[in-house]
């Protein structure tokens, strides 16, 4: 577990080397966030999803060194460091050295809220050279990360189909309720349908070295555009499954994230600009079947938040519809005729 005093000492802002004026605290199911001045620290929760295992120190550490790792491609001036955190002879908790170390926190630059793409968004003054600017980030980026023996690895069908088949298991006792059970056989339908006709789209994909070790969790919450310069954050180093693939899986995502939000056209000029930059002129070919699949996975991960006894029912309410979203935009996707 984290040390009791973890979360009360670092809400202090004498705990901090540069002292900030204020401390806020963020929680995600994963981490505690702390917003310290024009620095940010991230210590990981000692928990076990199964899909993550942060219950030792020796791993949170670990997984703090990749983060910054992983994240440095996309965004190398926000990752700072990873930062030990002591407690000293007296018991007290301090960020540095010279004690025992009982964490590990992530460092980074503050962004600015308001130069993040999803509130750019919300406040509509996102620009066609906005998202242009992005495509050609992300195209230079991924660019420059291989095509290696390890990634190819989880290009091939029988990974694919795993993790498709395993988005339908985990969302099956969802049908009826926040999407039809006519809704949830198409898109299941269409996607084992498009997988078996395609078996050898795959290892043209693979050959073509479009398998890579990618972001994972490419949506408009990770982006944020400044005017001299575009950061990609918190892409997934907890599991290597989530992660790397067909690099159009991640372009599919945040293709998805525009339609959801309503502006298809500028998903359209995200994709063609990232194609055009990139020359992956075969990524058309599986667009649409990674759209469907990163549309389900946010329907799954919404639909989880169904299960939370703890919820209240607004929120219950919010996260039922934006379900229901997810499966609705995931449906038209497979009748939607080309």
């Amino acid at each position: 577990m984290n040390h009791p005093n973890l979360v009360e000492s670092m809400l202090k802002p004498e705990f901090y080397p540069h002292r900030p004026d204020t401390v806020e605290l963020i929680q995600t199911h994963i981490s505690f966030i702390f917003i310290a001045g024009d620095l940010v620290y991230k210590v990981k929760k000692a928990v076990d999803f199964g899909f993550l295992d942060f219950t030792t120190l020796e791993k949170r550490k670990y997984y703090c060194d990749e983060e910054v790792l992983l994240n440095r491609r996309f965004a190398p001036d926000v990752y700072n460091n990873v930062v030990g955190i002591i407690e000293n002879k007296e018991g007290s908790l301090l960020l540095g050295s010279g004690g025992t170390i009982i964490e590990y926190a992530v460092e980074m630059k503050k962004i600015p809220e308001e130069r993040m793409l999803y509130r750019l968004m919300e406040a509509g003054k996102v620009t066609e050279d906005d998202v242009k600017r992005v495509g050609k980030y992300l195209a230079h980026a991924y660019g420059n990360i291989p095509s290696d023996e390890k990634a190819r690895t989880f290009g091939t069908f029988d990974v694919i189909s795993t993790n498709v088949i395993e988005n339908f298991d985990q969302t099956r006792k969802y049908a009826g309720s926040p999407v039809s059970e006519k809704a949830f056989n198409a898109i299941e339908s269409w996607s084992r349908s498009f997988m078996d006709e395609n078996s050898a789209l795959f290892d043209i994909r693979i050959g073509q070295g479009h398998i890579k070790d990618c972001h994972g969790d490419l949506h408009l919450q990770h982006i944020c555009i400044e005017d001299d310069a575009i950061s990609i954050f918190d892409c997934i180093e907890f599991n290597e499954r989530f992660r790397f693939g067909d690099v159009a899986s991640d372009v599919a995502f945040l293709s998805m994230d525009f339609d959801f939000n309503g502006r298809n056209d500028l998903g359209d000029i995200f994709v063609n600009t990232y194609i055009d930059e990139s020359s992956d002129t075969a990524l058309h070919d599986v667009l649409r079947f990674y759209k469907v699949y990163r549309a389900m996975v946010r329907a799954k991960v919404t639909s989880f938040m169904l299960d939370d006894g703890g919820l209240d029912d607004v929120s219950r309410h919010e996260a039922f519809q934006k379900a229901k979203r997810y499966y609705d935009l995931a449906y038209e996707y497979v009748t939607h005729e080309d």
